[in-house]
């Protein structure tokens, strides 16, 4: 069967493997139709993703369908479309046993970790598949995006009262968005790129947008008639920017990072305790965001849309995949078809 395999940074090659076998009674064997593109995926393609080994399947945004399963079912059947948990954690450790399995001590992240989606068929444990009976397959394989920004903004614990500054604007920051705008917020959006600050007053209705070369603690304090963000949320990963957030948030407010970058930043401990900040990190998701996020996707409070700009099938995906890590591609959501 088709396999996509990064060998090494700027090097994918199309193979063939054998087909996987018969499922285990807690698994089932699946067929990849949809894998979204997502940061990971273009930080190892340019060798910048930490806690990374090569060769690897990439590939954790998956759209799929169930062509076997195995005794312990769940309810789920051959034929279903789902989407997939990536997050393979142990059950047994002091996270999982606290209900946290997205920070489980031994956590294994298809397609970071281990091997993942980017190949027509593979096993997935039964727990890890959740089911839609309305939605494509494109937009299942947006579902585990959606997922971190809907866990983010859990996270926050936000609200109508809150004003939420979501710090880049990539498609983790455009969850967010999302998110916070389902939790009645009102949503600020700070990027350095003028076509992602564009995207997100065009498409997602975000009126507040903050170019983040030019003065943008000025422009938060005018937009917020001096209060600042309530809750300000970190979608960068860039420490300089990670360093920054007490800067643009209220007293008494939230920083929260969703971006992860392999080193170390600090804050001021005075403005730190003048603010009395609430300061989280939100990994990952949960089981439960995923059928909640499949039904509001369902629903309409969701609107996917916007998002993909841009498609290709894997037999293109060695000649194509570069461009999709260029700035002037105005890539924003990219989706593998196999």
């Amino acid at each position: 069967m088709k396999t996509l395999v990064l060998h090494e940074p700027g090097k994918f090659e199309m193979i063939s493997i054998n087909e996987p076998g018969v499922p285990g009674a807690d698994e089932a064997l699946v067929r990849v139709h949809r894998v979204g593109v997502c940061g990971t995926d273009l930080h190892a393609f340019r060798g910048k993703q930490p806690f990374f080994t090569y060769p690897r399947i990439l590939g954790h945004e998956l759209g799929v369908e169930i062509i076997a399963i195995g005794a312990n079912d769940r309810g789920l059947k051959v034929g279903d479309k789902c989407a997939v948990e990536p997050y393979i954690n142990c059950g047994t450790c002091i996270a999982c046993r606290r209900a946290k399995p997205n920070c489980c001590v031994n956590l294994k992240v298809m397609g970071v970790h281990i091997d993942g989606g980017m190949r027509e068929q593979l096993h997935v444990p039964i727990r890890k598949l959740h089911k839609s009976t309305a939605l494509s397959y494109e937009q299942i394989a947006l579902v585990e995006t959606l997922a971190i920004g809907c866990h983010a903004v859990v996270r926050a614990e936000l609200n109508k009262t809150d004003t939420v500054l979501v710090i880049g604007a990539g498609p983790i920051g455009l969850s967010v968005i999302q998110f916070a705008q389902a939790a009645g917020s009102r949503v600020m959006v700070m990027d350095l790129s003028q076509q992602r600050l564009d995207f997100c007053r065009e498409q997602l209705g975000v009126q507040d947008c903050i170019d983040a070369g030019h003065e943008p603690a000025q422009a938060l304090n005018k937009l917020t008639g001096g209060d600042m963000a309530t809750a300000v949320i970190d979608a960068t990963g860039n420490p300089k920017s990670m360093s920054g957030g007490l800067s643009l948030m209220a007293h008494g407010g939230k920083l929260v990072y969703v971006g992860l970058f392999a080193g170390d930043f600090s804050l001021n401990d005075p403005d730190f305790h003048r603010h009395e900040t609430t300061l989280l990190s939100s990994r990952n998701a949960l089981p439960d965001d995923f059928p909640k996020i499949i039904s509001m996707i369902e629903s309409g409070q969701i609107n996917t849309k916007p998002w993909i700009t841009h498609r290709c099938c894997a037999d293109q995906v060695v000649a194509q995949f570069p461009s999709f890590t260029l700035p002037q591609t105005g890539v924003i959501k990219a989706v593998i078809e196999f």
